[in-house]
């Protein structure tokens, strides 16, 4: 095992396997799963102790046979290598680890794997196959660049040129892995860099081949949507200067079945639908096409469209491809007679006439325009469809066939017309590519199908499983027979490595007496079945091969064990497909057509007529001869082979043509079989690798010598790192001598008769020595120039400084001295100019300080007044309001008590009747019930009472506490006007205002004092609120018991009660929010004038400054700021008064502007809450009058029943009103807040303006 992770057998396994070392172990899911040692391993132990990468542990049991342990991982720094081979452990666990990491992370669909190519299908269009891409690849080394189609393009264009030998590229995979796409990005690769000979432009005709052959040959399956029905091998050729001057195109096992028959979710082939869907332009109308799904060979997969395609360009592209090629208009439509009369075949209905013949109806339209399209009789056709000629020694009879023998041969005939249309347009494609220039190399491209496998594997899949053997046998002989070869050639230690060979399986398949041998030998047999060949195969090899097996329940089946897997393949109809037989009759029909096209379409090959003469249909009759495709006899006994015979001829010579060139391999794998883009399924990804050989490339490349160099080109490019004493007139002995010192394991090379031979890695290490030893040549030989140019320009540039210091210094003492003088004397004469400006400033500010406070107290003194007459007004209209509105509830509350106790009474009597009338029955029960009764109806009156009680004299605490409230507030008041009015007296005094202040802030904290007092009146009431709900619930459950003798009236009331209370309880919540709202608001807008207030003194302050600053009358030098001096104007004192005045009478008008707006704002603003506090009373007593209303239309039980829920809802008006006087309470701080901030400020421009607004709410209030 430790042979498998990468070689390193010399390390002993527990120096490898010890704790936090990470391995591959396998797993159902993801096949190998990542995990991590817990503890060492020590040998003779029989598990590992491993934890994955979700924390899971587990423990890992060890085979006790083989003692194998799991694969090691490779470090982090080389994952996501872009070769597999450069992997340090090199198993199928790495491998898919690297892979899954490019394709997922890096979204990279290429990854080298020593000389194969791994490409993954991204299933998502990249932008990496422009021409700036192939641009960038031309001329390019492989290692130098990243992985890519290009890359092996270049390779094989680059080998040509310089080997002169022809080359090949094998594109691999199963369907849907984008085989077609990489072949055909190959050609472009050619088509670009090598150019042309002539003006025919080559390569575009090659280019052109390729829409044409998938529109007849490719069509969507459940696994690809333009997936290859065919195999074809291009060989593009090239002159002596290897420019393209053509090409020629063989094909392979054409999937005739699919023109008659597809599984669900798949199509025909591409032309078909593209006819269909231009079925309604005016030049296709002769064709009598319509929708696809109306023709039995086109809707059988129920999936006509394919998303994002439109098979109307699609059409168009192929028509100019076909132009190109030189396939004139006329031989085109003739095409599409013969497709469409292909569908039109497929509709004609055979039904039975009795159990042994069938019939036709007469005028079936199908079957007319099919006869109309190919140039044949109705009554001939409708004939042979329906009858067969039965040859005897002396006599030919005309026999009829029961309804399914003529529908397999109706299908069989469109299968026969459908491939000889398909080799007629490749015989007129290869003909278009070939030119008379001699070639002188070619590079072939082969696209066939990858190893298949189904649940059932019939014919055709038996012949794929057989070109891929050969295949991988081919590779096999290239990539592992080679290499070993000619290490043995070369004379140098190696140990054979045992790989699979697969011509056991080839024997069996094509030796004689083999699988394809008993197939023809049955076919030749009159009355030959499957059932007879498949006996015939299990006598034959069922004891002497080990690949061939029997199942188990089955008679009509065998199993072949091939190189990726074991296949099942079902006898049925192989001796029919191998054959490949069609009514002869019918073809006759259709030889003798008026249709020159169709006529041409079955000869067998002496003429044919040129597609760029008279078209089909014109009359014309230029014939000329056409030499067969390569490898295609004309002979009538050959073309009598069987098609198994057949495909074994065409598969050996294209063995023979691979074989003579270089092979580039490129495996196509396929991610996942939902065509999910950039999406990895491990276990589809892992079949694959194993079937397609990457594997075991990475095998033999660990235990090989990939690397080599003969001693010449070793000596040429290491010379560097030799010493001249090791430099010996015999190369191969210095090259000896020079690798034993730099390469100390022996094991790492090997020394051949020619050449050196290297495992992985030793190269790049070479590589490294060298560029390390000319690394450090380079360094000291720039260090040394460096050195002299740098000390060379260090002397030069310190002369310089010497001489620019010393200069300096000189000239910087000389201007110190002198700026020393100067500031000395200046400093002198700013002390005395300073003092005189900021005397005289002084007293400017002084008078204007007396003349601005003389007008601002007589304005403050007026505005006072009109505050304390409005407030006064407003609390007389205030007071009676609330008298009215209490007046007004108390009313309300006095008549619904009364109406609630009548309705009570009225029941009460109701019951007590109601027990009259049964006491004749049962007295004492009558006389327990109506004692019971009573006293619950006692209990439930005292606690009615009770509430109303507590109910009276929380309103009369509530009362009392806005009485003494209000008083307080008259109390705040006066002593706000007191100080005013001894802060006017303080002022006119010239006192300091420092005690009206400490007097103010002593209101400050008894206004903080009076709101936490409000704060605990407010949770008392929360309190309160919150037992009288209790309460209330605890009266309604009671309630709910003695009203259980009217089930139905008490569960109707119920509900009713509920949903007017959610009602009444969600508006009460929302009211109270938005008069929260509104105050949170209100006090933002507060907050917002004093700011306002503030940026207008600032304004003040600084329209004052600049009076006073232009009134300076003083000349001379004066100072700005603090620090410099400026010029003033003179001025006469006179004049300084007068501009005085003038600046203060403006100050003034100023002021007044700016008390006008915030009184009028604030005024504005306080209307505004007012008209809201009406609304919301005005709703409220609405929703009053409704509930009063809708309770009076209730009948006296639901009166009963309500009256719980009418305290409730007393309960919440009680709440409403305290919110309104809560609402009242902080407009009022509100107003007491403006109040002191105007206190402090009376010195100030503020004031006034302040005040104005304090009056104003005062009065709305």
């Amino acid at each position: 095992m430790l042979a498998q992770i990468g070689g390193l057998t010399a390390m002993a396994a527990s120096e490898l396997y010890t704790k936090r070392a990470r391995v591959w172990v396998p797993d159902a899911e993801e096949v190998w799963k990542s995990a991590e040692l817990t503890e060492d391993y020590r040998d003779g132990n029989t598990s590992l102790q491993l934890m994955l990468e979700d924390g899971t542990n587990i423990e890992h049991k060890l085979d006790p046979k083989t003692k194998n342990l799991p694969y090691l991982r490779n470090p982090d720094i080389l994952v996501g290598e872009n070769d597999l081979t450069a992997l340090s452990y090199l198993h199928e666990p790495a491998v898919l680890h690297n892979l899954k990491v490019r394709f997922m992370d890096s979204k990279l669909i290429y990854t080298y794997c020593g000389i194969i190519l791994v490409a993954i299908n991204p299933y998502e269009t990249l932008q990496i196959y422009g021409s700036d891409i192939i641009n960038a690849y031309s001329g390019q080394n492989t290692g130098d660049m990243d992985p890519h189609i290009f890359a092996v393009a270049e390779e094989a264009y680059k080998q040509m040129a310089r080997d002169e030998r022809n080359q090949s590229i094998i594109v691999s995979g199963e369907s849907g892995a984008g085989k077609t796409v990489s072949a055909k990005y190959a050609m472009r690769y050619f088509a670009t860099v090598s150019g042309t000979t002539s003006e025919a432009n080559v390569e575009q005709k090659v280019l052109a081949s390729n829409p044409i052959m998938e529109a007849i040959g490719n069509a969507k399956t459940t696994r690809n949507d333009n997936s290859s029905r065919f195999g074809k091998y291009i060989e593009i050729g090239f002159d002596t200067r290897f420019r393209i001057i053509g090409a020629n195109m063989r094909t392979y096992l054409l999937e005739k079945s699919r023109v008659v028959f597809q599984a669900d979710e798949e199509r025909n082939y591409h032309v078909f639908y593209q006819l269909c869907a231009s079925s309604h332009l005016p030049e296709y109308e002769k064709l009598k096409l319509s929708n696809a799904m109306e023709f039995q060979y086109t809707k059988q997969g129920r999936s006509p469209v394919i998303e994002g395609v439109d098979d109307t360009k699609e059409l168009c592209s192929t028509r100019n491809a076909f132009t190109l090629l030189g396939i004139n208009e006329s031989y085109q439509m003739g095409l599409f007679q013969v497709l469409a009369a292909i569908l039109h075949l497929g509709n004609v209905e055979i039904k039975d006439r009795d159990s042994d013949s069938s019939i036709i109806p007469p005028n079936n339209r199908h079957l007319t325009a099919f006869c109309e399209l190919v140039g044949v009789t109705y009554e001939d056709m409708s004939q042979w469809l329906c009858h067969r000629k039965l040859k005897t020694a002396t006599e030919t009879y005309v026999k009829t066939v029961p309804r399914l023998m003529a529908t397999n041969a109706r299908d069989a005939l469109a299968k026969h017309i459908y491939a000889k249309l398909f080799n007629w347009i490749v015989e007129h494609v290869n003909k278009a590519l070939i030119t008379n220039i001699k070639q002188h190399s070619f590079i072939g491209v082969l696209d066939i199908y990858g190893f298949e496998t189904f649940e059932i594997n019939s014919f055709e899949q038996f012949c794929i499983n057989y070109a891929n053997e050969k295949l991988q046998q081919q590779f096999n002989m290239h990539v592992f027979k080679l290499e070993q070869e000619e290490y043995m050639r070369e004379q140098i230690p190696w140990t054979l490595i045992d790989f699979y060979d697969n011509q056991p399986c080839i024997n069996l398949i094509e030796a004689k007496m083999g699988i394809l041998d008993l197939l023809d030998e049955e076919c030749k047999m009159p009355k030959g079945t499957d059932d007879s060949w498949a006996q015939k195969l299990y006598n034959t090899h069922l004891k002497t091969c080990s690949l061939f097996e029997k199942p188990r329940m089955s008679n009509r089946a065998f199993i072949i064990e091939h190189f990726a897997d074991k296949v099942e393949y079902q006898c049925d109809a192989f001796l029919e497909k191998n054959k490949d037989t069609v009514n002869q009759d019918q073809v006759n029909v259709l030889k003798a057509s008026k249709f020159p096209l169709l006529v041409e379409l079955f000869q067998d090959g002496e003429k044919a007529i040129s597609p760029t003469g008279q078209g089909p249909g014109t009359g014309g009759r230029t014939r000329l001869s056409v030499k067969p495709v390569k490898g295609r006899e004309s002979s009538s006994k050959e073309n009598k082979k069987t098609v198994g015979c057949q495909f074994r001829n065409s598969l050996a010579m294209l063995m023979e043509t691979l074989n003579a060139t270089t092979p580039h391999y490129v495996r196509c794998i396929k991610p996942n079989d939902f065509k999910l883009a950039f999406t990895f399924d491990p276990k589809r990804a892992v079949q694959q690798l194993r079937a397609c050989g990457v594997l075991e490339t990475i095998r033999i490349s660990a235990a090989g010598f990939p690397s080599r160099w003969t001693y010449q080109e070793f000596f040429s490019r290491y010379r560097v790192l030799m010493k001249q004493k090791d430099v010996l007139p015999d190369k191969r002995l210095t090259c000896r001598n020079v690798l034993e010192k730099l390469v100390e394991d022996q094991d790492k090379y090997q020394f051949g008769k020619t050449k050196i031979f290297f495992r992985a890695g030793q190269v790049a290490y070479l590589e490294k020595l060298r560029a390390d030893k000319l690394r450090v040549a380079c360094i000291r030989i720039q260090k040394t120039i460096r050195c002299w140019l740098e000390r060379k320009r260090y002397l030069r540039k310190r002369s310089a400084a010497i001489t620019v210091q010393r200069f300096t210094r000189g000239y910087q003492a000389r201007r110190l001295v002198k700026f020393m003088r100067r500031t000395q004397a200046a400093t002198t004469i700013q002390k005395y100019h300073r003092m005189v400006v900021e005397r005289t400033r002084y007293r400017q500010k002084q008078a204007a300080a007396l003349v601005v406070q003389t007008l601002l107290r007589a304005y403050m003194a007026r505005q006072m007044y009109q505050s304390l007459l409005r407030e006064q007004k407003v609390v007389i209209i205030q007071k009676r309001v609330r008298g009215w509105l209490a007046r007004c509830w108390y009313k309300r509350c006095l008549e619904s008590i009364v109406y609630l106790q009548c309705c009570f009474r009225r029941m009460k009597a109701r019951r007590q009747l109601k027990k009259l009338k049964i006491e004749a029955r049962s007295v004492e029960h009558f006389k327990k019930l109506n004692k019971g009764m009573e006293n619950k109806i006692m209990q439930l009156q005292r606690k009615i009472d009770e509430q109303k009680e507590n109910h009276k004299v929380v309103k009369d605490r509530l009362v009392s506490m806005e009485t003494s409230y209000t008083a307080e507030s008259e109390k705040l008041r006066a002593e706000v006007s007191r100080l005013r009015g001894v802060e006017e007296d303080a002022k006119s005094k010239g006192i300091r205002l420092s005690s009206l202040q400490e007097e103010l802030e002593k209101l400050k904290k008894e206004l903080t004092t009076t709101r936490k007092e409000k704060k605990t009146i407010e949770d008392w009431a929360k309190t309160y609120r919150e037992e009288m709900e209790k309460m209330v619930s605890e009266l309604k459950k009671q309630n709910g018991t003695l009203t259980k003798d009217n089930n139905d009236l008490n569960r109707m009331i119920q509900e009713q009660s509920q949903q007017m209370t959610d009602k009444m309880a969600h508006a009460i919540v929302q009211e109270t929010q938005q008069l929260e709202t509104d105050l949170n608001e209100e006090r933002s807008r507060y907050q917002n004038l004093l700011r306002e207030h503030l940026l207008m003194e600032e304004k003040y302050d600084d329209l004052k400054e600049a009076m006073a600053s232009s009134n300076a009358s003083k000349p001379g030098h004066r100072r700005k700021d603090s620090t410099h001096s400026s010029n003033e104007s003179e001025y006469t004192y006179n004049s300084e008064y007068a501009e005085l005045e003038e600046g203060s009478r403006a100050a003034e008008d100023v002021t007044r502007g700016i008390d006008t707006s915030l009184t009028l704002k604030l005024q504005k603003r306080l209307t505004e809450l007012e008209q809201e506090k009406q609304s919301l009373r005005n709703e409220l007593e609405n929703k009053e009058d409704q509930f009063q209303r809708a309770r009076a239309r209730d009948d006296v039980e639901f009166k009963k029943a309500r009256g719980a829920e009418l305290e409730y809802e007393s309960l919440k008006r009680q709440e409403l009103d305290s919110e309104n006087k809560k609402l009242k309470h902080d407009l009022v701080e509100i107003r007491q807040s403006l109040l002191g901030k105007a206190g402090p400020g009376a010195g100030g421009p503020r004031l006034p303006s302040l005040q104005g607004g304090v009056g104003a709410a005062e009065l709305l209030l």
